[in-house]
């Protein structure tokens, strides 16, 4: 066995969709794919119980709210091919999967959009009850027209006004999961007849642009308060606001060397926000087919490549940044698009190419090639320590099928991660946010949230009680 230096070992989070077909289109028709049966609750248990026995650190559930924007002229495509329609509520698996594992995290995309933010925080606060402290939130805004529609609103909002939307959003759940109920609060004396101090639980009473709320959070404090924090934005605006409020950020990259420009560009924002390169973790999403020979390797990607469906994951990725890429030549350039959508993605595909105009077969290959790794573990691994270098600290894992692609991963790259001590063998204790950072339960003292503890106590239920008169 060699020896290798010391490095920090590799956060590992499994990238998932409660639908058939998620980032690499045409996959499901894979005659070993299972992901047409998203709807069936046992390929989820089995896929969440495999990935907890290898020590992964969570599932990670990407969410959509609408339909991504025409393809071809309108949306038929899109029901043709199953992209991401039809797609069921990741919190409501992650409810029954908090049931059938122990340690693993459950992380959930929610847009600002689609729930009010008091009723987001009971919500997120019971399933944090439920999975004894494992829930993961990553914070999106919503990049689809048909999304915001769906919500009441006439148009997409504009990229950076959704930005705004979402710190109003999420200070407002600050306020509710971190300034409600303290400590200790809850009491419970059988023998006083006495539930909760009445001098404890507060009221919030927000006033703001979008929201106003009095409160109190009618959940009780979780073991995290505030669920661990993802963001996936990649654009400047999504760097900043990673920078200031996420634990961890999510990037679609095409190269390490595109990792490392995000990286610095994330350090200069973290500095602006007071805060550290170490208080963030940075994840990168990436495939992997892996083979006990690189000829075994090569060709099992030439199966998958036999099922994917360039097409589909053309009009996903134009279907982000709204507009319709449907009709044209796989050789036509794409230009200066300019978009309210998904502006890091496409930031991104351009970067994957020499000259910074991709044609649409580029992005194609962007989206299910350049993020993928093939070969045997060791040449895996090999790559994988120069994306570290470049800033990365986590793997979202992205598949093919379902399960398979777990199990390739699992049975082939894991086991040389853990040779060179770049994968965890055991679960630390605690809450996935100390399992990640290993800093205790809560948000360290210098996060935005933790302004909020302690900040309402004039609001308290016990200020509003009339004083008691003297009998006489």
């Amino acid at each position: 066995m060699g020896t290798f230096e010391s490095r920090p070992r590799f956060l590992l989070s499994a990238f998932l969709m409660n639908t058939s077909s998620h980032i690499l289109g045409g996959m499901w028709r894979h005659p070993e794919a299972q992901q047409h049966q998203f709807n069936e609750l046992g390929l989820w248990v089995d896929l969440a119980k495999k990935l907890e026995e290898a020590k992964f650190d969570s599932l990670f559930f990407a969410d959509v709210v609408g339909l991504y924007g025409d393809h071809e002229g309108g949306w038929a495509s899109h029901v043709r091919k199953g992209l991401q329609v039809p797609s069921h509520d990741p919190l409501v698996l992650l409810s029954a999967l908090a049931a059938s594992t122990k340690d693993i995290g459950l992380a959930m995309t929610s847009s600002v959009i689609q729930a009010h933010p008091f009723q987001f925080a009971r919500q997120i606060s019971t399933l944090d009850h439920l999975s004894q402290g494992r829930v993961a939130w990553n914070i999106v805004t919503s990049v689809l027209e048909n999304a915001h529609r769906n919500f009441g609103s006439q148009e997409l909002v504009g990229h950076d006004d959704r930005y705004g939307w979402a710190e109003e959003y999420v200070d407002a759940a600050y306020k509710l999961w971190e300034g409600s109920w303290e400590d200790d609060a809850l009491l419970a004396d059988k023998i006083s007849g006495v539930y909760a101090d009445p001098a404890k639980v507060n009221k919030i009473n927000h006033r703001g642009e979008y929201y106003s709320i009095d409160g109190p959070h009618l959940a009780l404090p979780s073991a995290q308060r505030t669920p661990f924090l993802f963001q996936a934005g990649s654009s400047p605006r999504g760097s900043q606001f990673a920078a200031t409020h996420a634990e961890a950020t999510f990037l679609f990259a095409p190269h390490a060397q595109y990792v490392a420009k995000k990286n610095a560009q994330l350090i200069e924002n973290l500095a602006a926000a007071g805060r550290k390169r170490e208080d963030i973790k940075v994840f990168a999403g990436l495939s992997f087919v892996v083979g006990s020979t690189e000829a075994e390797a090569k060709a099992l990607e030439a199966e998958y490549d036999e099922y994917l469906d360039l097409n589909a994951i053309i009009a996903h990725i134009g279907g982000g940044i709204g507009v319709d890429l449907g009709g044209l030549e796989l050789d036509t350039p794409i230009g200066e698009i300019q978009t309210e959508g998904a502006q890091g993605v496409l930031e991104a595909a351009r970067a994957s190419v020499p000259g910074g105009n991709p044609t649409l077969r580029d992005l194609a290959y962007y989206r299910a090639k350049a993020q993928q790794l093939v070969g045997t573990p060791e040449q895996i691994v090999d790559e994988l320590e120069r994306w570290q270098d470049a800033g990365v600290d986590g793997l979202n894992v992205m598949n093919h099928v379902l399960p398979g692609s777990y199990d390739n991963f699992i049975e082939g790259v894991l086991p040389e991660l853990r040779r060179r001590g770049l994968a965890q063998a055991k679960y630390a204790q605690g809450s996935l946010r100390n399992k990640v950072s290993g800093r205790g339960d809560y948000l360290p003292a210098d996060h935005p949230a933790a302004k909020h503890r302690g900040a309402f106590s004039n609001n308290s239920a016990a200020a509003t009680e009339k004083a008691v008169q003297p009998q006489l």
